[in-house]
Formats: C-alpha cells, sequence, structure tokens
C-alpha cells in the first residue's frame, strides 16, 4: 500500500488517454514510472509483445473506453468479475487492470534484474479473457471517503492501546514524511479525475501506510499470542477499506462515464 500500484498508474494514465487529455508518449511515460520497460504480451491480433502505446491504442480500437482497477487478496476478490483463470491470476500478482467496453483483462508480470543497488524491473502485461459484469465490492467515492475516515480512527485507537509500533508521533512524522515526498514532481492521479477521488486515494494511502509502519516495526506491547491477534484482527478490516478505497479512486472516472455524469 506505500507504492502506487503498477495497475493504479496504467489504468488512472490509460483513463486520460482515453480522454483524450494526454498523449500517448506521455501516457507510457508515466505508466512506466520507475520501472525500465513495459510490454504487453497476447493481444489480440498480436503474436509477440509489443508497446504500451501501441497497445492502448489496440484496446480502444476494440471497444475499451475505460479501465479499472482491481487489488484482490485472498478472500476479497475486490474489482473482479471473472472467470476463475482471471481471477487466478489476478489474485497471484495482487493487482489487475480491467477493460470496460471490451472483455479484456490485463494482469502484470513484473520482471526483476541487476545487481545489488541497481535493480530494475521490467513489466509484462498479460492479457486474458474476463467476463462483463460489475467489479466485485467496489464502494462508492463518498462511501470510501466515509469508511476511511472511520478505519484511520478506529485503527489508531486500538493501535495505541496495544503500544503497537505504527501509532502515535512515530507513525506521523513518517506519514509526513511519505506526504512529502509523493508531493514532490508526481501527480496523485491522472488528468481528468475529480479532486474527490484525488482526496480518497491520498487518505487511502495514508491509512495503508499506517498498517504497514505496524505490521512492519515489531509487536510493541503485543507480546502475547493473545494481544497479537487482537492487532491482526484491528488491522485487517483497516487494510481492507484502504485497497477498497484505492479501487474506488482509480476507477471514478469510468464510473462516473457508466452513469452518464460525464
Amino acid at each position: 500500500m506505500l507504492s502506487e500500484p503498477r495497475s493504479g498508474r496504467l489504468a488512472a494514465w490509460g483513463n486520460a488517454l482515453l480522454a483524450g487529455l494526454v498523449s500517448p508518449d506521455d501516457a507510457a511515460l508515466a505508466i512506466v514510472g520507475e520501472d525500465t520497460v513495459h510490454r504487453v504480451e497476447g493481444l489480440p491480433g498480436e503474436s509477440a509483445q509489443v508497446g504500451l502505446t501501441l497497445a492502448l491504442g489496440r484496446l480502444r480500437a476494440l471497444g475499451t473506453t475505460g479501465l479499472r482497477v482491481a487489488l484482490p487478496a485472498p478472500g476479497h476478490p475486490l474489482g473482479l468479475s471473472g472467470p476463475p483463470e482471471f481471477n487466478a491470476r489476478a489474485l497471484e500478482a495482487e493487482e489487475a487492470v480491467v477493460c470496460f467496453g471490451a472483455a479484456f483483462g490485463l494482469v502484470p508480470q513484473v520482471y526483476e534484474a541487476g545487481p545489488a543497488g541497481d535493480v530494475h524491473a521490467e513489466v509484462v502485461w498479460q492479457v486474458l479473457p474476463v467476463r462483463e459484469a460489475p467489479p466485485a465490492d467496489v464502494p462508492s467515492l463518498g462511501e470510501a471517503e466515509r469508511e476511511l475516515a472511520e478505519a484511520l480512527r478506529e485503527a489508531t485507537e486500538v493501535l495505541s492501546k496495544l503500544d503497537v509500533a505504527g501509532s502515535g508521533p512515530v507513525a506521523e512524522a513518517a506519514i509526513d514524511a511519505y506526504r512529502a515526498r509523493s508531493e514532490r514532481g508526481r501527480e496523485v492521479l491522472a488528468p481528468g479525475y475529480p479532486p474527490r477521488a484525488v482526496r480518497v486515494l491520498e487518505l487511502a494511502r495514508r491509512v495503508g501506510l499506517l498498517v504497514s509502519l505496524a505490521h512492519g516495526r515489531g509487536h510493541g506491547a503485543a507480546v502475547t499470542s493473545a494481544e497479537m491477534a487482537a492487532r491482526s484482527e484491528a488491522l485487517r478490516p483497516v487494510e481492507r477499506t484502504a485497497r477498497r478505497a484505492q479501487v474506488a479512486a482509480y476507477n471514478s472516472l469510468v464510473e462516473e462515464r457508466e452513469r452518464g455524469v460525464r
């Protein structure tokens, strides 16, 4: 949750491209981000891997009018609609992009290479058939914002009572530092997204950072199995809420277009 999912970048900048708000080259550059290269495999009409600009153009020609994000986890098929093969691949990758208007989905495979200290990532997006149906468990932006605010309050209270690292001043300092890094030279979302989507995504990342800090900085005073179980129980629904909100933010352009808002 600390880093922006690759599926989020692909969906956000792909949606901006489909809406005519950015150029193909600018969209591809933003999607690749700090990776070395992204390629697309299994695209109808192509026998080999192709680049992002060609792939996005071909998907539009095949009927794609928008891109949605899926961030599934075990027991929570968030953003998925089937079939089982695609769901399984997406669950293994913990993310996917689903086309709106065409029955295709894309799942990333990440390959890392290079010496220690200079590792780079290459990404191959696998194109697979999907079922055209409403995505699972995706809230509206309004619902996501309300859920996040409550989750943040509840998680902070529970983790503070358990004296778990990741709550209190240390967490606040880490969150502020993360926000400062995020704001330097990088847009939260691609052009065309409503301000509320940006706000929801920022809050989702804040909640996700809190969860990551709590998991990654030891057990604090939660030294008994019962206390550790209580912490896990407190974090599980909070993490799920943050993922739901992330998906709602990335998918908001498509949802508004589907409702005829845009």
